[in-house]
């Protein structure tokens, strides 16, 4: 069957194609950034779409389908982006329902849920986190995986097996078909208004159910293969588990990779979250001793069972913060279970622990006898959440960590399968062979044994007859190995382009052309993800096979898994940290090819959607599994590409910094006193001629100057014992003044005197800056001459004592300890400080009935939310940090240099504070504390000006 599309559209027919049914010209993008920032998913195929439509309702989506219809166009719909078998990336149009569909509702106490596909999963559960209650999927890319690929891909992960999969725990769902059609399967009438809009298709439906059940053999096959894990084809079992069409319709696509309607909508059962959990990580002298354990543990009523091969350890020892179990020897042969039991009574959980370690224990024992290998040390089962978590975090990040790993210029390919758990140990030890025969060296096994669901990955530049050939051989006795062990090519990671030409082969000529009539009746057009599920060019999985050429460190580690994205400020605006990396590998691979317009062009809208609208706030690096900080191959850019005037100028302001941060102050205060609009059109009219990336953008919600350094004098705080650290005020409290009351910085220093605490205040301290305004801009010659007279003079101060560094701005505090990070002075947060040192000596009773805290990307990255929360906590009666939290991009003066980075990054936040009824907001940051007073119109105040407020009315 030939799916592909009869025309394929240049971009700048596009826009004509769909003209009436996108109100917005905006959000049809044509330039050649968008369009191969859009290309790469966390597949290892590459296709460019011809333009990208920001859809915002079903409606339009049905516009634009029905648009695509008539000219034979290709439409592809991008949410997450974290598929990994190439169905989220196509030619024609893609439709990105990431930034306009993440609308989530709470139903029944949190029993169900309506979710429109741009949501994640962990943004979902989130909100029902406060019900107990989660989504019955849990896959591990939870914190980017969104909605819609959940359920273009019948999504599971590692407890949910196929009880609580998507398949088996939707109610409903909204969809757009091609036609333009749109049907809410929840309505009473649902299946009369299918019937009647579109009875050539109502009428397949019923024909292919009665087809598939009056088969013995098709019905056998479907009972069998439905029975493990399967995303192989279209999910024909719905022929068999439900009797209207509407229902048989809404339960085939889930799983059908966007190739037969659009989910604008889904409505989920909830499964209830059992509170406790024991988690041990067990390590192995084989992949095979592992694998045998498995049916014991899962008889034992295991939650969870991860495998995770020898590879899988050596990569993960590299890693920051990995579980002890796996350090400490060299990986040869090795394998690890994570093991996992849950229970919502402690008893409970203890015996099912118990039985966990005997059963583990017996295999230690097994595995040391005569012809086996001595394990290092028994395992244990960990209930602290601490512990948990890095086992955790270890095994979801795994894929991209092991795939970061990788030599520069290959691909990483990532394929899973599923066998009956009983033919595992053999599937896995067939799996070595191949690789070996193949010389696939570095290829690793990982996964979901507890239902037989490993996935391998392959590394390889997969170019030239030489690879593709290998690959092709490998591939064709991979399937024969799962096919003859009765298990399916894909369990959750979709067939995609990687397994479309052996769907007949997995499920024969009967029920294959049963999917073929699925797609016709759906898609008599063959719009909707060409290529993709169903394709009978044999080879077509080896079409497309995105190469990598190397770039730079940062880029060649990413594996494009946009794990970064849902943390990322500019991602509503411009790029993403994983769009970042693709363009710059879209241009290295156009210079390699000769295409020097194209890297032109690439280059000169970099410069703004790339560079200038980067928050460089290393959000990205707390959610990449490698830890790529795509803000710091930023700041090297802006470093590389520094105007030498301007780095001259903020080299003699790093020289004279004390009178430049009281003459900003002194601007901001005569500003102040002006009818705001004369100020912001003297600063438009500067910003036409210097530029936007020079000029800050004077707005009417700016504070007035703040008050110098200088006046607090040596000592501050009370008492008369020793001095307790070197207090630091950070500068950018003195350039921007508070809003109401005092500021931070009086009100720390009000706070030592309530506790008896006395601080030190380096000589100078109005010279004194952590240097952040010159490294996130990429000047390093004013951040040398700052940093030698920083260091000198806190250094000066903390002498031989060795007394903390304390600043009281979470950015300023990030920027000393990077800055002080070779001198060995220990830097923390005031908030911190406060939590540990002042609070334990205050009497506080809790004056605001409910606070919003925002928390900061620097407080995040510093390890203090913890702190933050219990000083909000003594000041509150109910601390609120909205689901939807994040980075406000403000970035020192880049909200003032691109407001519109800030109103972006803040919206969905702003959103969720809106609908709380608050009686005051809170952060730990002055310029955050200003970004978020614009985007929601409440002021925000540092969490210890509300603290020490609190101390001084009890």
């Amino acid at each position: 069957m030939n799916t592909a599309p009869q025309t394929h559209l240049p971009a700048t027919a596009v826009p004509r194609l769909v003209a009436g049914a996108v109100a917005e010209a905006a959000r049809i993008k044509t330039r050649a950034i968008d369009r191969v920032a859009y290309a790469s998913d966390a597949s290892h195929y590459l296709l460019t779409p011809d333009a990208v439509i920001v859809a915002e309702s079903a409606e339009e989506v049905a516009g634009i389908l029905r648009a695509a219809s008539r000219a034979g166009s290709a439409v592809t719909f991008r949410s997450g982006g974290t598929s990994l078998s190439g169905q989220a990336s196509g030619s024609g149009i893609l439709v990105d329902v990431r930034e306009r569909f993440r609308r989530i509702d709470v139903l029944d106490d949190g029993h169900r849920v309506r979710v429109q596909p741009g949501a994640t999963v962990a943004q979902v559960n989130a909100r029902l986190a406060r019900y107990d209650r989660r989504l019955g999927p849990d896959p591990a890319s939870e914190a980017a995986c969104t909605v819609g690929g959940v359920v273009a891909n019948n999504s599971s992960g590692m407890a949910c097996g196929i009880d609580q999969n998507t398949y088996r725990t939707l109610e409903s769902l909204v969809l757009v078909l091609p036609s333009g059609t749109r049907i809410d399967t929840a309505r009473p009438d649902a299946d009369a208004e299918l019937r009647a809009r579109e009875p050539d298709l109502y009428a397949g439906l019923e024909r292919l159910r009665r087809r598939v059940r009056e088969n013995p053999a098709s019905v056998a096959l479907v009972r069998r293969q439905f029975a493990m894990k399967n995303t192989m084809g279209y999910g024909v079992n719905a022929f068999l588990d439900f009797d209207s069409p509407v229902d048989v319709l809404a339960h085939l696509v889930v799983g059908s990779e966007g190739t037969l309607a659009f989910v604008a909508e889904a409505t989920f059962r909830t499964v209830a979250v059992r509170r406790l959990a024991s988690t041990a990580l067990a390590v192995f002298p084989t992949l095979d001793a592992a694998a045998r354990s498995l049916p014991g543990l899962v008889a034992s009523g295991a939650a969870t069972l991860e495998l995770m091969d020898a590879t899988s350890l050596r990569v993960g020892q590299q890693l920051p913060g990995v579980p002890a179990e796996i350090l400490g020897f060299e990986p040869d042969g090795h394998a690890a279970l994570l093991v996992e039991y849950r229970a919502d009574d402690e008893a409970e959980l203890a015996d099912a622990a118990a039985r966990g370690a005997q059963l583990l224990g017996a295999e230690l024992l097994g595995a040391g006898a005569p012809g086996g290998s001595p394990l290092l040390r028994p395992p244990t089962f960990h209930t602290d959440a601490a512990t948990r978590a890095r086992a955790w975090s270890f095994r979801k990040g795994l894929y991209a960590s092991v795939a970061g790993a990788r030599p520069s210029g290959t691909t990483a390919l990532l394929e899973d399968i599923v066998v009956p758990t009983p033919a595992l140990a053999d599937a896995c030890g067939g799996l070595q062979d191949l690789f070996a025969r193949y010389g696939y060296s570095d290829s690793v096994i990982f996964g979901h044994a507890k239902d037989g669901n490993i996935h391998f990955m392959l590394t390889d530049r997969f170019e030239g007859e030489a690879a593709l050939s290998r690959y092709l051989g490998f591939t064709e006795e991979m399937v024969s190995l799962v096919l003859d062990a009765g298990g399916n090519l894909k369990a959750e990671h979709g067939t995609g382009r990687a397994m479309a030409p052996y769907v007949r082969r997995q499920y024969g000529d009967e029920l294959y052309e049963v999917m073929c009539e699925l797609k016709r009746l759906c898609d008599p057009a063959g719009i909707m993800n060409p290529g993709v599920l169903i394709d009978e060019d044999p080879e077509a999985h080896v079409r497309d096979i995105k190469l990598s050429p190397p770039v730079e460190q940062e880029v060649d580690r990413c594996v494009e898994c946009g794990y970064c994205e849902p943390v990322c400020p500019s991602r509503d605006l411009t790029l993403t940290p994983r769009q970042r990396i693709v363009v710059r590998r879209a241009a290295e691979s156009a210079r390699l090819h000769g295409q020097d317009a194209l890297v032109a062009e690439l280059e000169h809208d970099y410069e703004y959607d790339g560079v200038q609208t980067c928050a460089v706030d290393g959000m990205c690096r707390t959610a990449c599994p490698v830890g790529i900080d795509t803000g710091s191959l930023v700041r090297r850019l802006r470093r590389e590409d520094a105007d030498p005037v301007l780095a001259q100028g903020w080299r003699a302001a790093a020289a004279g910094w004390g009178p430049v941060t009281r003459a900003g102050s002194a601007a901001l205060t005569v500003a102040k006193s002006l009818p705001a609009p004369v100020v912001r059109t003297a600063t438009d009219a500067a910003r036409r001629v210097l530029g936007d990336d020079t000029v800050p953008r004077y707005t009417g919600d700016l504070p007035a100057g703040g008050a110098a350094r200088r006046r607090l004098g040596r000592l501050v705080g009370g008492g008369d014992d020793e001095p307790v650290g070197v207090y630091v005020p950070a500068c950018v409290n003195s350039m921007f003044g508070p809003d109401a009351g005092e500021g931070v910085t009086d009100a720390f220093v009000r706070l030592l005197e309530h506790a008896g605490l006395r601080m030190i205040v380096p000589d100078g301290v109005e010279d004194v800056c952590c240097g952040t305004p010159w490294s996130s801009k990429g000047y390093a010659d004013g951040y040398a001459v700052n940093a030698r007279r920083t260091v000198a003079r806190i250094s000066t101060a903390v002498g031989e004592s060795g007394l903390p560094v304390v600043s009281d701005a979470s950015s300023c505090t990030e920027g000393f300890a990077k800055l002080l990070g070779e001198s060995g002075v220990r830097v923390e947060d005031a908030v911190t400080f406060t939590a540990r040192e002042v609070l334990p000596r205050l009497t506080v009773t809790p004056s605001v009935p409910t606070l919003v805290l925002h928390p900061t990307c620097s407080s995040r990255q510093l390890g203090i939310d913890g702190d933050l929360g219990r000083v909000a906590a003594a000041v509150a009666h109910e601390v609120r940090v909205p689901d939807d939290w994040g980075c406000c991009a403000f970035a020192g003066d880049r909200g003032m240099l691109h407001p519109e980075l800030t109103a972006a990054a803040t919206a969905p936040e702003a959103a969720q504070v809106r609908e709380i009824a608050a009686d005051a907001h809170a952060s730990c940051n002055r310029t955050c504390e200003i970004g978020m007073t614009r985007a929601t119109g409440q002021g925000y105040r540092h969490v210890l000006e509300l603290l020490a407020d609190a101390v001084s009315g009890a």
